[in-house]
């Protein structure tokens, strides 16, 4: 899984991270909340109006080795639109020591783009963007839940997760085999989202760890919209 994938970009939408590697797919013994029961996720969400925040993502094989490592921002404005912006990082060295190569140039990574109409995603090393209508993108992803473009409990089945590392844990597994991702698991704070675990099929881990994290502020309608680049290739028809 790479992270010039769109359906990893669209998975990856949310949020964040422990120790790479570390599979969270079970709930921890001390998970005891029915999955109707209000998590903090469900409160998260109902206060939420927009996000911004900066992160740091890793991607770890099934052996719990780093194969990928970026930066970059997020921003949400409820219902239906987000921005996910990330660049390259160099890669941590497998024995601890210096970073094995560095990639972050300013023009490389990948912008997604959600308007509320049409999904964008944008490779930059490529010079290519894909687009498709968000109803058709976005089925059974981790992204409808901050985007409020769905009924979060019809496509998702959220439960807490108990606590561990300081955070309140809130597990989330999709409705139906044709999800990107066999399960989500985001850390919280005093209410605030910090962290996020996803396990992808191929028993690959990602985390995503928020660092400065702005909710309710304002973002300007330029920031959660899209025009490809002149000289882009465009594949797909976006819905008027």
């Amino acid at each position: 899984m790479s992270l010039r994938s769109p359906a990893v970009m669209t998975v990856l939408v949310l949020l964040a991270a422990s120790a790479a590697g570390t599979s969270w797919a079970a709930a921890p013994a001390n998970a005891a909340a029915a999955p109707s029961a209000p998590t903090p996720l469900d409160s998260y969400l109902d206060n939420l109006k927009t996000l911004r925040t900066t992160f740091l993502q890793t991607l770890a094989d099934p052996h719990g080795r780093e194969i990928d490592r970026a930066s970059g921002t997020l921003i949400v404005q409820r219902p239906g639109k987000f921005s996910w912006d990330i660049h390259p990082q160099p890669a941590a060295a497998a024995d601890g020591g210096a970073p094995a190569s560095s990639t972050g140039a300013a023009g490389a990574g990948q912008l997604m783009v959600c308007d509320g109409v049409n999904l964008w995603f944008y490779d930059r090393d490529l010079q290519q963007v894909t687009v498709k209508p968000v109803d058709a993108a976005l089925s059974a992803t981790p992204a409808m839940l901050l985007s409020g473009a769905v009924d979060v409990r019809k496509s998702f089945t959220i439960t807490s997760a108990g606590q561990r590392e300081g955070l309140d844990w809130v597990l989330v597994e999709p409705n139906g085999a044709q999800a990107d991702f066999r399960s989500a698991l985001f850390g919280f704070e005093h209410g605030e989202l910090k962290r996020m675990i996803l396990e992808d099929k191929l028993d690959q881990t990602a985390t995503i760890i928020f660092q400065k994290i702005e909710r309710n502020v304002p973002v300007r309608a330029a920031e959660v919209s899209f025009k490809p680049p002149s000289g882009a290739d465009v594949i797909g028809t976006p819905r008027k």
